[in-house]
C-alpha cells in the first residue's frame, strides 16, 4: 500500500496525537497517559514484560511474513493459500492457522489476564471477534498495536481511484450476474475457449468475451450472486465459511463520559480510542473519535466536552436507549450493517483456490488467512503473477519450494 501511494504521489495524512483506553463494560481498566514512561510502568506493574514479549512474538511472525515481498519482487507466485503461507513461514504458519490465538499465546507463556485485558480488545476492534480467532490473523491484528501506522491523506478511496486511472482500464459500471465458458473454432481447425461475462448496467443486460477473468469479490453467501455455467468440474456459486456481521455507527454528538465509568471531567477527557474487553457487559466492540480525512494546519482534536464524530463498532445495531446512554446529545446517526470479514474459527478449513478454471482466477481466498487492505494487495499481485506465468507457460515461477534459501543464495 505504501508503494501504491508513492507511485500515485498521494501523501500520508498528518499524524494527530491519540490516546487509548480499555473499557470492560463498567469502567476504564486502562487509560493511556500522555507520557510514555508512565504508560511503560503501568504496563510493567500490571503485566510484567508481557507487552514487550508480545511485540517480539508478533515481530517474529512479521519477519517471515515480509518474505512475500521479496518473492513477488522476483516474480514468484503461488496456486493456493497453503502454498503461499508455507513459502513464507513453513509449517509454523500452517500451525498458526490451525490453532486459536489464545492457544498459541498461552503456549508462549502469556497469562490469561493479559489475553483478556490487552489482546482481546485488539482483536475485537480489528475483527469483532475474540482471542479464539486463528493465531495467524491474530498476529496480523496485533501488528496494529505497533508504532508507524499511517493513513492516506484524503481517504483510502484515493488509492483505488488513482490505481484505476493510472492502469488506463476500461471500467464498466455494471453488476456481473454470470460467467460461462465458451468455445470457438479457429482458422487452424482447433478450438479456443473464452469466458463470457454477463452483466446488467444502466443500459440493460450485456455481455463481453475475455481470455482471462479475475473475480475480486467474495464468492460467499450474502456477498455475491454470480453464477457459473458450462464448467467441468462445476464451480460453486458460494463457498463454505461465514462472514462476520458488523454494525458500524457514526454519531455526531457529545459523548457521555460517565458511560465509560470515569469521573474525569469531559473537558479533560482526551481519549480518542476506546477498546473493550470480551465481557458480557460490553455492548460495543470499540468507540473512536474520527478526524478529518485531510488534517488542516493547526488542527487539534477537541475534548469530549465538544460535539464531534464518533465511530462505534458493535455486533448488533445500537438501540435508541444505548445511544442515549452513550451520548448526552447527538444530531445525526448513520449506521451501516455489513459482512466485514470472515469468521475466523480454527481449525483451518480448505480455502477456495486462486485458480477456479484454466484462466479464471479468484482474488479473495487469502482473506481467509487474514483480512486487511495489505493482504488484498498481496493477493492481487499474486494472482496477476500467476495469470501471467500460466499464460506464458512459465511453471518455474509457480509454487517453488525453499524460495527463501534460494533467494538468499542469489543475493
Amino acid at each position: 500500500m505504501k508503494e501504491f501511494i508513492e507511485k500515485l504521489g498521494i501523501p500520508q495524512r498528518k499524524e494527530v496525537p491519540s490516546k487509548m483506553a480499555i473499557f470492560d463494560g463498567k469502567e476504564l481498566v486502562f487509560e493511556e497517559s500522555d507520557w510514555f514512561i508512565v504508560n511503560f510502568f503501568r504496563m510493567l506493574w500490571r503485566y510484567g514484560f508481557s507487552f514487550i514479549r508480545m511485540q517480539m512474538w508478533v515481530e517474529s511472525v512479521l519477519d517471515k511474513f515480509m518474505r512475500i515481498y521479496q518473492y513477488q519482487q522476483y516474480g514468484y507466485s503461488f496456486s493456493s493459500v497453503d502454498r503461499l503461507l508455507h513459502a513464507m513461514g513453513g509449517n509454523s504458519f500452517l500451525t498458526l492457522m490451525n490453532q486459536t490465538l489464545e492457544e498459541a499465546m498461552l503456549g508462549e507463556g502469556f497469562s490469561q489476564v493479559f489475553l483478556n485485558d490487552i489482546v482481546a480488545p485488539v482483536t475485537r476492534v480489528n475483527y469483532g471477534q475474540s482471542v479464539r480467532i486463528n493465531a495467524f490473523v491474530g498476529a496480523v491484528s496485533l501488528a496494529g498495536t505497533d508504532s508507524g501506522l499511517w493513513a492516506v491523506d484524503g481517504g483510502n478511496k484515493r488509492v483505488c481511484s488513482g490505481l484505476l486511472y493510472h492502469s488506463k482500464s476500461d471500467l464498466i459500471p455494471a453488476k456481473v450476474t454470470s460467467i460461462s465458458v465458451k468455445s470457438r473454432p479457429t482458422k487452424r481447425g482447433n478450438t479456443v475457449s473464452y469466458y463470457e461475462v454477463n452483466y446488467v448496467g444502466e443500459s440493460g443486460s450485456a455481455h463481453s468475451l475475455y481470455d482471462i477473468v479475475v473475480i475480486a469479490t467474495p464468492l460467499h453467501q450474502g456477498k455475491s450472486d454470480i453464477t457459473f455455467s458450462g464448467f467441468s468440474p462445476p464451480i460453486p456459486t458460494h463457498y463454505s465459511g461465514l462472514y462476520h456481521r458488523l454494525a458500524a455507527t457514526l454519531v455526531h454528538g457529545t459523548l457521555n463520559v460517565s458511560y465509560l465509568g470515569t469521573t474525569e471531567p469531559a473537558s479533560e477527557f482526551t481519549v480518542s480510542e476506546v477498546l473493550t474487553t470480551d465481557s458480557k457487559g460490553c455492548a460495543i466492540n470499540s468507540l473512536s473519535s474520527l478526524d478529518p480525512v485531510h488534517i488542516p494546519d493547526g488542527y487539534k482534536r477537541p475534548s469530549a466536552s465538544h460535539p464531534k464524530v464518533w465511530k462505534v463498532f458493535s455486533s448488533q445495531s445500537l438501540t435508541q436507549e444505548q445511544l442515549q446512554q452513550m451520548f448526552l446529545s447527538y444530531d445525526s446517526v448513520s449506521e451501516t450493517l455489513w459482512l466485514a470479514y470472515p469468521s475466523y474459527r480454527p481449525p483451518h478449513r480448505k480455502t477456495p483456490p486462486f485458480i477456479l478454471h484454466n484462466r479464471l482466477y479468484y482474488l479473495n481466498p487469502l482473506e481467509w488467512a487474514a483480512s486487511c487492505m495489505e493482504m488484498s494487495a498481496i493477493s492481487a499481485r499474486n494472482v496477476a503473477l500467476l495469470a501471467h506465468h500460466r499464460w506464458h507457460e512459465q511453471a518455474g515461477k509457480i509454487d517453488q519450494e525453499d524460495l527463501h534459501t534460494r533467494l538468499r543464495g542469489e543475493l
